[in-house]
C-alpha cells in the first residue's frame, strides 16, 4: 500500500525517480542538499519553478479553433481540453499541468524542510530562500485549486473538494483532497510567512520578492471575492512596481519588445508549459478590440505568419505572442493585471470614475495617441463590464481568461453559456458547470484510490 503513494508522488513531483533509496541514500554523482548554496541552486532551476499552466489557454473563450487544419493537429488530450470533455487523459497518459505544479511543490517542500538548517549560509540568505519557496508553493496551489477544485465560495468552501495538500517531501503521504477552504488557507499562510523575509523587489523577476507576494495576495483575495483585501494588495504591489510598456514604441518593431527578464510589466515571471504557436483568437474578441488597438496589431496576425499550421481557408487572426522575441507565453502576475484587479475592486465598490480612470491609464498605452478614445461608464455596473472586457483584451492567449470565466459565474451578469463547434460536433459549457473543474487524471486515481474524481 505504501508503495503506491511513492509511485504517484514521484509521478507528480520528480517524474522518473522510482525507489526509496533514491531519496534516502547519497548516490554517486548525486549532490545531497546540505549547503545554503545548494538550496539557492535548487531555487534557480527555472525549468521547474517558472513553468505554470497551459490547458486554460485552450479552455477560455478568447480562443476559437474553427479551422480544420488546426483542429486536426491538436491531438487527443488537447482536443478534450478544448471541448471541455468529461475526461482529458487515458489511464496511461499524464496531465502535464498537474504534474508540473506538483513538481514545483515537491521542490519547494525540499527547500522548506532543509534550508534553515543548511550549512555555511547567512541567516538572512536562509530566510530569503525559505520565503522564496513559500511564494512559489503558494502560486502552484493557487493554480491547482482553481483548475481542479470548485470556485471559491465562502458558503461551501469548507466542504468543496480542492486538491491534495502536500507540505513536506515525504513520499508516503496519502493524497486525499483537501477542501477548497484549506487550500486557500495554506496559500494565505505561505504568503503571510514570506513577506517579512523578502526584499521589496527581486534581482530577477523569476525570483519571488515582496512585490510578487503582494500580487499573489491580490489574485487570491480576488478569487475569494474579498474585494477590499484584493484592492489593498494590488495597491501594495503597484506601489513597488508600476512600469508599463507603451506599445506605440513597438508598433513597427515588435521584435524589440523587452524579453520577460527586462520587461517592466512582469512582476513574477511564470510561463506556459506548452507553447501553442497558432491559437486563433475568437471573432467576438477581435471585433471588440478593433483594428486600432495595438494589441491587435502586435499580438495577433494572419495565416501567413504561421505557415501550414492553419489552412488556406483561415481568414481570422491567431495569437502570435509566442513568436515575439523568446518563444514563451508569459502568464504570471503583471502590472496590468494588478491595475485591472484594482479597477474591478473600485467598480464593485461603486467608485465608477476611479475605476474607469484606471482602465484608461492602461488603455492609453495600448493605442496610438491619435486614435485613442477614452472609454466611459454611466454606472458602476458599466465600469465593471469595462474592466472585465479590458482584461480579456489585455491577456488573450495566456490562459488567464479561463480563470475569470470560472470565477465570474458567481455574478449573474457574467454567467453566460459558452458554445463551440469542433470537428462538426457542438459542445456547450453552462454557467457553474462541473466542466469548469478539470478532471483528475485516471492514472493518478488508479494508483491512489483515495484521490476522489471531480463530478462530471
Amino acid at each position: 500500500m505504501k508503495k503506491r503513494y511513492l509511485i504517484i508522488w514521484f509521478a507528480l513531483a520528480v517524474a522518473m525517480a522510482g525507489c526509496r533509496k533514491y531519496v534516502e541514500i547519497d548516490q554517486l554523482s548525486i549532490r545531497t542538499l546540505k549547503y545554503t548554496s545548494d538550496f539557492r541552486y535548487t531555487l534557480n532551476n527555472n525549468n521547474v519553478l517558472e513553468g505554470t499552466f497551459s490547458y486554460p489557454i485552450l479552455s477560455g473563450d478568447d480562443t476559437e479553433i474553427n479551422d480544420a487544419t488546426r483542429q486536426n493537429s491538436l491531438g487527443d488530450i488537447l482536443s478534450n481540453v478544448y471541448t471541455w470533455a468529461a475526461k482529458y487523459t487515458s489511464e496511461s497518459q499524464s496531465d502535464g499541468d498537474w504534474e508540473k505544479q506538483y513538481k514545483t511543490i515537491y521542490t519547494c517542500n525540499e527547500v522548506l524542510e532543509g534550508v534553515l538548517t543548511s550549512q555555511d549560509g547567512t541567516e538572512a540568505e536562509k530566510q530569503k530562500l525559505y520565503a522564496e519557496a513559500l511564494v512559489h508553493r503558494a502560486y502552484a496551489y493557487l493554480i491547482l485549486v482553481n483548475m481542479y477544485g470548485k470556485q471559491y465560495n465562502a458558503a461551501t468552501a469548507s466542504a468543496d473538494l480542492g486538491v491534495p495538500l502536500l507540505t513536506t517531501p515525504n513520499l508516503y503521504t496519502k493524497l486525499n483532497r483537501a477542501s477548497v477552504a484549506d487550500v486557500y488557507a495554506l496559500i494565505l499562510k505561505d504568503l503571510r510567512s514570506s513577506v517579512s523575509r523578502l526584499p521589496a523587489l527581486p534581482d530577477y523577476n523569476v525570483r519571488p520578492a515582496k512585490v510578487s507576494a503582494y500580487a499573489l495576495f491580490a489574485k487570491t483575495y480576488l478569487n475569494m471575492r474579498d474585494f477590499n483585501n484584493a484592492s489593498l494588495y494590488a495597491d501594495s504591489a503597484l506601489a513597488l512596481q508600476n512600469g508599463l510598456l507603451d506599445l506605440k514604441t513597438y508598433e513597427t518593431a515588435a521584435s524589440t519588445i523587452p524579453v520577460r527578464l527586462s520587461n517592466p510589466e512582469v512582476i513574477f515571471s511564470k510561463i506556459a508549459n506548452v507553447a501553442y504557436t497558432a491559437i486563433p483568437v475568437s471573432n467576438d474578441l477581435l471585433t471588440a478590440m478593433g483594428t486600432n488597438d495595438l494589441r491587435y496589431k502586435l499580438f495577433t496576425d494572419v495565416r501567413s505568419r504561421f505557415g501550414t499550421q492553419l489552412s488556406t481557408a483561415f481568414t481570422g487572426r491567431a495569437s502570435c505572442r509566442y513568436l515575439i522575441n523568446e518563444f514563451v507565453i508569459n502568464n504570471g502576475p503583471t502590472v496590468p493585471e494588478m491595475m485591472l484587479i484594482k479597477a474591478e475592486c473600485l467598480a464593485r465598490a461603486g467608485r465608477t470614475t476611479d475605476a474607469v480612470a484606471l482602465v484608461n491609464s492602461l488603455r492609453i498605452k495600448r493605442f496610438t495617441t491619435a486614435n485613442y478614445v477614452p472609454v466611459t461608464a454611466s454606472s458602476a455596473a458599466d465600469a465593471l463590464r469595462l474592466v472585465v472586457e479590458e482584461k480579456r483584451k489585455e491577456f488573450f492567449g495566456t490562459g488567464l481568461r479561463w480563470f475569470d470565466q470560472k470565477r465570474l459565474n458567481l455574478d449573474a451578469d457574467f454567467a453566460l453559456t459558452k458554445a463551440r463547434n469542433f470537428k462538426s460536433a457542438d459542445y456547450t459549457l453552462q454557467p457553474n458547470s462541473n466542466r469548469y473543474l478539470y478532471p483528475i487524471g485516471d492514472k493518478y486515481i488508479l494508483l491512489n484510490p483515495e484521490l476522489e474524481q471531480n463530478p462530471r
